[in-house]
Parts: C-alpha cells; structure tokens; sequence
C-alpha cells in the first residue's frame, strides 16, 4: 500500500518530511524538550554561543526564510547579516523567551510546510525577487540550516551534560 494519496505530489510529501526532521537526528522537539532554565544561557568552554542563542537564530532564520519565499505585505525586506540573525546576548530577554521562540518556530514551519503543500505554488519557478532562488531550495535550506543547529544544540547539551538520548 502506498504511503502517500494518489493526489498527493510525492516531492511535496517527501518535503515535508524533511522539514519535520527526525529521520537521521533528533528532532527539534528532542534537542529542545525540558531544557532546564538555568542552562539556556550558559556558553560552554569554546563555543561562541549559548542555548538560548542558538534557538533564536534558528527562529530568525527560518523566519526570514519564510518572509523570502511568501513575503508579507510590503514585500521581503533583507536582514543584516550577521547582526540580525544573532542575538548578542547569551540570556533570553525575558522568562517566556525560550517557550515563546518554540512556539514561533513551529509556526512558522507550519506556514512553510503549508506553502510547499499547496499545488499552486510552483517549487521550481524562480521567484520574482532574489537571484533565482525557488520554493524547492528553500524548503531544502530551512531543513538543512535547522538540522545544522540541532546538532549544535545537542552538542551544547551533551557538554552540559544534560543530554539524555
């Protein structure tokens, strides 16, 4: 029996898949359940960052991903690279930053995966803006950059020692 609906686009499915993560690493939900509060702003010895660094680049990544490829009224407007896509603090800004960048990030996967599932959007078709970039590549470079710094974070973990997988 097939895995996927005869109306449904193979590479789509496939996509997905990818962007929920999980098939050959942890997933999001894995490196980030039950962090203790008191170790998402701990730099551990030669690593440039923290916990909480990391979580919110992943969050203002693939947010400006999304922004690029379904760019909200009054169209994509670039961040600074690098300043804007790291927090300079190793601290979150306020208690609910850490549960709030989760929930950020799950939504918006969940307004990607719902653009890359929709069959009028083209995943081939360069987009209008940018420099020939598509759908396709950029569900791919979400995936690619989040599974990245997963690992990193469970590395970060690990030398926490509060890794338990």
């Amino acid at each position: 029996m097939s895995a996927t609906k005869p109306t449904e686009d193979p590479l789509r499915t496939q996509l997905k898949a990818l962007l929920e993560g999980g098939q050959a690493h942890a997933t999001f939900d894995e490196a980030v359940e039950d962090f203790p509060a008191e170790q998402r702003s701990v730099v551990p010895k030669n690593l440039p960052y923290s916990a909480w660094q990391l979580l919110e680049h992943i969050r203002i990544t693939q947010r400006d991903i999304l922004n690029f490829s379904a760019p909200p009224t009054g169209g994509y407007q670039p961040l600074e690279w690098p300043r804007e896509y790291w927090p300079e603090s190793p601290e979150p800004p306020y208690p609910g930053s850490w549960d709030n960048a989760i929930a950020a990030i799950r939504s918006d996967l969940e307004k990607f995966q719902a653009l890359i599932a929709d069959p009028s959007h083209d995943l081939f078709k360069p987009f209008r803006w940018g420099e020939g970039q598509n759908l396709l590549r950029e569900a791919m470079l979400v995936a690619d950059h989040t599974a990245y710094h997963l690992g990193e974070l469970v590395l970060l973990r690990r030398l926490l020692g509060i890794w338990k997988k």
